[in-house]
C-alpha cells in the first residue's frame, strides 16, 4: 500500500526538481562562535568555591561564644588553674584571640613560666593533661618528685607554621597552641623535652608516656620525633578538625 501511495504521488511531481542550494562558505579560521551572554563565565567547581570560602574565613579572627567561654573559665577555675582575663588580641592578618586568658599557674602550685596568653580551651586541656596524666606518670617514674614549674617555649604569637615566611597560619596565632620545653621539679631537677624514642631510662619512659597521653586532651601533638622544627619541645594544640580527627606524631 505504501508503494502505491508513493507512485501515485509521483505523477504530480515536476519533471525537473529544484536546483540544490549552494554550500555555505566555510568560516574563516580566526572566527569564533560567540557564546550566549549567560554562558560567558563558566561556573567554578564546588571544591574551588569551598576553598575560597575557607580562605576568606581564615582571614577573620575567630570569635568566642559567650556561654561556652563562661563554662570554660568555670571549669578552668575548678581545675585549680591560676589565670586572669586578658585584653583582646588583634594583630590583623587573621591573628588574634577574642577572649584570651593569661595563664600563670596550674593546680598543686605549678607555675607557668613565662606566663602564657592563650585561649581558655587551650589552658583547660593543659590543666587536665597535667592532673590526669603528667603528675601520675611522674609519680610512677620518679616516686616522691613533684612538679614546681612548667616551662613553655611559645604560646600566642602571630606567625605562620614553623615560622615560615609563607604558608598556613600557625595555631599559635589563634591562641590554640602551647609549646612545652620541660619541667622543673621540687628537688630542682630539670626535665627537658628531647628525642627520647630510644631512651631506656625512666625519664625517657616518662616523656614517652606523657606524649602519648597528650593526644587524649589535645587534637595535635608534635614531639621531637615529628620533624626538625620540634626537636626540643612538645607542640600541643586544640585545632578543630572534621569528625574529631586528631594528629599525634
Amino acid at each position: 500500500m505504501a508503494s502505491i501511495l508513493v507512485l501515485a504521488g509521483a505523477a504530480d511531481l515536476p519533471k525537473e526538481g529544484p536546483l540544490p542550494l549552494s554550500r555555505p562558505a566555510p568560516q574563516a579560521a580566526d572566527e569564533t562562535k560567540t557564546a550566549p551572554a549567560g554562558d560567558a563565565k563558566e561556573k567554578e567547581p564546588a571544591e574551588d568555591v569551598k576553598e575560597k570560602e575557607e580562605a576568606e574565613k581564615a582571614k577573620e579572627r575567630p570569635h568566642e561564644d559567650d556561654k561556652a567561654e563562661a563554662a570554660c573559665r568555670a571549669a578552668l577555675t575548678q581545675a585549680g588553674a591560676i589565670f586572669e582575663e586578658a585584653k583582646v588580641v588583634d594583630d590583623g592578618k587573621a591573628c588574634g584571640i577574642d577572649k584570651p586568658v593569661l595563664l600563670k599557674g596550674l593546680a598543686g602550685g605549678v607555675t607557668v613560666e613565662p606566663e602564657a596568653t592563650i585561649r581558655c580551651e587551650t589552658a583547660l586541656q593543659l590543666a587536665r593533661w597535667m592532673d590526669g596524666s603528667v603528675k601520675p606518670a611522674l609519680e610512677a617514674a620518679m616516686p616522691g618528685e613533684t612538679i614546681a614549674r612548667l616551662s613553655q617555649a611559645s604560646a600566642y604569637v602571630c606567625r605562620n607554621r614553623n615560622g615560615a615566611t609563607e604558608g598556613k597560619i600557625s595555631e599559635h596565632a589563634f591562641g590554640n597552641a602551647i609549646d612545652l620545653a620541660g619541667f622543673t621539679l621540687k628537688s630542682g631537677k630539670a626535665v627537658t623535652i628531647r628525642p627520647a624514642d630510644k631512651d631506656s631510662t625512666l625519664e625517657g619512659a616518662f616523656q614517652r608516656a606523657i606524649t602519648e597521653a597528650a593526644c587524649l586532651y589535645f587534637t595535635t601533638v608534635l614531639d621531637p620525633g615529628s620533624d626538625a622544627a620540634h626537636q626540643n619541645h612538645l607542640h600541643l594544640d586544640v585545632k578543630e578538625r572534621r569528625g574529631g580527627y586528631r594528629y599525634c606524631w
